[in-house]
């Protein structure tokens, strides 16, 4: 059975991103098949820690509209065997996205997938509430820094 595990902190610079590559290549390197969604639209970063930047074309919203079916959109890496990334786009999308399709999205992705990462945008804006809709656990990062 898939698992769905938001990254999420209150605040940007807790290390989520971090987190989310390190966790998921771990887990692929362990033999688990597992999806890392960057859900941080407009400020993604995770390609960049994964190494693939130059190899994700399509993004969630791509496919929460149908515009590119998830097996397409989902890039595997070129090392790390069973591991894959579904990054976000690059510009903020017209509002609002739907809860109901990152759900099916997350459907979908749990018949492939041992796990789904997701990096969830700092703070807790409609981004956040993205991220969470369809997870079955949550990773809070903290740091010890006062806000």
């Amino acid at each position: 059975m898939s698992t769905a595990i938001v990254i999420t902190s209150g605040k940007g610079g807790t290390g989520k991103t971090s987190l989310t590559g390190g966790v998921g290549s771990c887990l692929a390197a362990l033999g688990h098949r597992v999806l890392c969604i960057d859900m941080d639209i407009g400020l993604r970063n995770l390609d960049l820690t994964l190494g693939l930047s130059d190899r994700a074309l399509m993004d969630f919203t791509d496919v929460l509209e149908g515009r590119c079916p998830l097996e397409r959109a989902a890039v595997p890496h070129p090392e790390i065997r069973g591991l894959s990334l579904l990054t976000a786009p690059v510009n903020l999308p017209p509002p609002p996205l739907d809860a109901g399709k990152m759900k099916e999205l997350l459907r979908r992705a749990r018949e492939t997938y041992d796990y789904i990462l997701m990096d969830s945008p700092a703070g807790l804006g409609e981004g956040f509430r993205l991220a969470c809709c369809g997870a079955d656990r949550a990773v809070v990062v903290s740091t010890t820094d006062a806000s």
